[in-house]
Order: structure tokens, then C-alpha cells, then sequence
């Protein structure tokens, strides 16, 4: 039995090992391209497809109803989310009731009502907004709030698009 190999049989086995290291790294490279193209495809994907399905979501909403908010004490807020965004529900001392977004229209920070003032105020940058009508008053914000439809029926109050 002759165990040399012959000049033939060694370059066949070199060309086939370089061939199999080519064919790696052209894949791991074909990998590497794939996986760089998503991590930057992914956010861009996101950022272009957050206004469409935020406008989907937004527009979805109609009306909410608040079971047991009828209730609520005179001078007093109750937030609640009105599809994807914030809002709040406010009860005045003369009895009246306005309900706006809970979001500043400066950069979107959430608002909170200070009721012995009567404002709207942005924690953020010191936005404030009338509570009535969700106009701007003071601050950054360059738009007013969006102002919701308020109905109050026993047992609940109905917050709906204006």
C-alpha cells in the first residue's frame, strides 16, 4: 500500500481549503452587511413609520367613557388616556367641567392642573395653559391644548372628540 500522495492530490486539497476559507469569509462578510443594514434600516423604519400609526391610533378614538367620574369633587382632576395620549378631566368649584390633552405642545411632557391658581402647568420648562379653554398663557408652548367635548349622564361622564 503506497502511502504518498501525489503532486495532483495536494493542490486539489489546497484549492479546496482556500475555496471552503473564500466561501466563509464571503458569508460571515454577507452576514455582517446584513445585520449593519438592520441595525440602521430598524430605527429609520420606526421614525418614519411612528407618525402613521400614531395618526391610526389617534384617530381610532372617539369618544371615552368614564364610569363613576360623575363623582368627582369640585375642584379636583382625574388624568385618563384618551387613545395613546394623556388627558385630564376637570371639575371646577362653580361646577363646569373641561377636559383637555394632557400633553404640552412645547416638546409633549405630560401637564398637571394646579387648582387653587386655576393653570395648566408644564413641569418641564414652565408652560402654563388656562384650564377653561387650554389656551397658552405663559412659557414656551406654541399652540393651546386640545380641547375635548365634556357629557355628563348618571354614572359616568362621555369625553368626546370636539
Amino acid at each position: 500500500m503506497n502511502t504518498e500522495k501525489s503532486l495532483d492530490d495536494v493542490q486539489t486539497n489546497d484549492d479546496d481549503d482556500s475555496f471552503s476559507r473564500r466561501g466563509f469569509v464571503k458569508v460571515a462578510i454577507g452576514g455582517m452587511a446584513c445585520v449593519y443594514a438592520g441595525a440602521i434600516g430598524y430605527p429609520v423604519y420606526r421614525y418614519l413609520a411612528s407618525p402613521v400609526e400614531e395618526a391610526i391610533a389617534e384617530a381610532s378614538v372617539k369618544e371615552v367613557d368614564l364610569p363613576g367620574a360623575d363623582k368627582l369633587p369640585k375642584g379636583s382632576t382625574l388624568m385618563f388616556m384618551f387613545g395613546p395620549h394623556p388627558a385630564m378631566l376637570i371639575h371646577f368649584a362653580d361646577d363646569t367641567w373641561s377636559s383637555l390633552t394632557a400633553v404640552c405642545t412645547h416638546l409633549g411632557c405630560t401637564l398637571h392642573y394646579l387648582p387653587p391658581a386655576p393653570r395648566i402647568v408644564c413641569g418641564c420648562h414652565g408652560g402654563q395653559y388656562d384650564p377653561h379653554s387650554g389656551e397658552n398663557l405663559a412659557g414656551p408652548p406654541p399652540r393651546p391644548l386640545k380641547k375635548y367635548t365634556v357629557k355628563i349622564v348618571p354614572g359616568k361622564v362621555m369625553v368626546s372628540r370636539a
